[in-house]
């Protein structure tokens, strides 16, 4: 868009502090009501952005006449002309206007979320390109990497950065680290790997530095390597053969999905683009892995131990990011679920939360109006996560201790304290609603390799009526290997697994039967053993799946007990019942379930 950003102002805070908003309001007179508004609340709020406005009026006043994509542009296009010398200060003043910037378009309602936080992750690709590429210029000036040449530099000399968490998805939040995994090519260094190595393990912390180091023109990015291969006792920068080596033979689920996320963003992004596609197998198992989502139910329980995030939600000092219904939920659900169906399904593999929801609902892993929701709760939980950071430039994830402090927050996001408080607690709750029946099952187990005949059979489950809605998706993925084993227990296992597929496409919902698999883990070989020598009784069952609760009497595999006992128990059930309607459905069920039971045992 080339709108002026004036034009484009859609909302604002509500000023909490009010000597600070008349201040910025007396400052800024010049700019018109709706833009001197905007600025006065926001410094009313805010003290950090407050003393940006003051320290940058003079580049904000023109910046705010244009549309805030060419003022993003002049900010960041200008930094590839500094030298290496200059460039630690020039990237300081540009985060300062970034930071202003996008700020003010997101209180503003000038962008979306995602434009904000691609604003903020375009600023970390660009500052983490040039630092890479000016400080392995130098190593090359020096003569310190072997066989280099001045134009390797373009290259950064075999080395690449790997954005991870939100900075790989573009979902930088407002006062984010950057998590990096800083690899190099060794083929590019034969028979002296050990010499670049040492100098490119100089470069990465030279970059950290230039990066992170508090000076009198502020930071740039927090910056954190810690996501690397067995990061405490691996050097900051390794090669890619031994990155590689540690996650085919000791890689965790949580390692893989870190790496759902996992972008180039500077140096040889050629041969970070290799790096990745030689992980695929890692991170995207060729069958359905259904182990993932006991994994991420552990970790999410450990963080919460660690950080002593249990209990009813109290919005004084609650977690945005880590506490319950928080954004770690929704991002968790998300990458569990591409994890499970992404190796069969590429289409599932989208680094963005959002993106990842939509990917589900338009496989039929989640239903849309789930996705949507989740959608809608992770938006306004990441605004409220940048209003915490906006105040005073923290990374912070904590609503404030005090009820005044969440106040400042209400105003900060518009909105009267009351209507605020209420509204955040309801989207709290109702995440964890979403997300916690997905996260609570028993044991998960691996289901068996497939046949690519089987594999295509078991992908099209998903599109079933059974599995239509978010419950009985989280309930059948926990039975699925379970079905799976013993339908290759069958005398003839291909047999078998067609008639289970008749018997569950038939099912018009999921739900009550796949929690009395749940509840009763042996029916499953029950089903599969009728699937396997029967399967019109199967298709039979899939129509009349309210049945099998008399398989959970004791009697039901008992002798058959004659027609003058059936006659009586008949008798015996309908005789207490007021109506002839009721009566009526009593025989029904009772005729449903000995025909059933007649099958079964003939």
């Amino acid at each position: 868009m080339t709108a002026p950003f004036a034009s484009r102002l859609t909302r604002s805070p509500l000023p909490h502090d009010p000597a600070p908003a008349a201040e910025i309001a007396a400052q800024f007179s010049d700019l018109g009501p709706e833009l001197a508004g905007l600025l006065s609340a926001t410094a009313g709020c805010s003290p950090f952005l407050r003393g940006l406005m003051l320290r940058e009026a003079g580049w904000l006043r023109p910046a705010l006449s244009l549309a805030p994509e060419t003022a993003l542009s002049d900010v960041l296009t200008p930094l590839g002309d500094l030298p290496l010398a200059d460039l630690g200060a020039g990237l300081r003043i540009a985060k300062r206007r970034v930071a202003l910037l996008t700020a003010l378009a997101d209180l503003g309602g000038v962008w979306p979320l995602e434009t904000v936080t691609g604003a903020l992750t375009a600023l970390a690709d660009r500052a983490t390109d040039l630092s890479l590429k000016r400080l392995v210029a130098d190593e090359i000036r020096r003569g310190k990497l072997p066989g280099a040449t001045p134009e390797d530099a373009e290259t950064a000399g075999g080395m690449v950065a790997l954005a991870m968490g939100k900075m790989g998805a573009g979902e930088l939040n407002y006062s984010s680290d950057i998590d990096l995994v800083i690899l190099f090519d060794e083929t590019r260094y034969p028979g002296a790997e050990q010499e670049a190595r040492a100098a490119l393990i100089r470069v990465t912390r030279k970059m950290t530095a230039l990066l992170s180091d508090l000076t009198g023109e502020g930071y740039v990015f927090r910056t954190d390597l810690r996501l690397r291969p067995d990061a405490a006792v691996t050097p900051v920068c390794l090669s890619m053969a031994a990155a590689e080596s540690y996650y085919e033979s000791v890689g965790r689920t949580w390692e893989r999905a870190a790496y759902i996320k996992a972008r180039p963003c500077a140096g040889d992004l050629a041969a970070g683009e290799k790096f990745l596609k030689t992980l695929t197998p890692f991170v995207w198992r060729k069958h359905l892995d259904f182990a993932a989502i006991q994994d991420a139910h552990d970790m999410r329980l450990r963080i919460r131990d660690h950080r002593r995030l249990h209990g009813p939600v109290v919005l004084e000092g609650h977690n945005m990011k880590l506490g319950v219904g928080g954004i770690r939920e929704i991002e968790f659900f998300t990458q569990t679920r591409q994890l499970i169906a992404g190796g069969r399904d590429p289409s599932l593999r989208d680094r963005t939360t959002v993106g990842g929801l939509r990917a589900l609902s338009a496989a039929g892993w989640l239903p849309g109006e789930v996705a949507e929701d989740l959608i809608a709760q992770y938006r306004a939980h990441r605004e409220v996560e940048h209003r915490l950071q906006m105040v005073n430039d923290a990374q912070t994830h904590d609503l404030p201790v005090t009820p005044e402090g969440v106040d400042r927050i209400a105003h900060f996001m518009g909105e009267p304290p009351e209507s605020f408080r209420a509204g955040l607690r309801a989207r709290l709750l109702r995440v964890e609603e979403l997300t916690e029946g997905f996260f609570a099952p028993g044991e998960a187990e691996d289901g068996p390799e497939l046949s690519e005949s089987a594999r295509q059979i078991v992908d099209g489950w998903s599109h079933y009526p059974a599995l239509r809605s978010d419950r009985a998706v989280s309930i059948f993925t926990r039975l699925r290997p379970m079905i799976l084993k013993s339908l290759r227990r069958a005398g003839n296992p291909d047999e078998a697994l067609v008639a289970f597929d008749g018997f569950l496409a038939g099912l018009p919902a999921g739900v009550q039967i796949f929690a009395l698999f749940d509840a009763n883990p042996s029916l499953v070989d029950l089903i599969v053993d009728i699937a396997a020598t029967s399967p019109m009784l199967a298709r039979y069952l899939a129509r009349n799946a309210g049945v099998l609760d008399a398989v959970i009497g004791g009697s039901f595999f008992a002798p058959w007990p004659g027609t003058a006992a059936l006659t009586a128990e008949l008798r015996q059930q309908l005789g207490d019942l007021p109506d002839y309607e009721r009566k009526l459905d009593t025989a029904r069920r009772w005729m449903k379930e000995w025909h059933f039971r007649v099958g079964v045992h003939h």
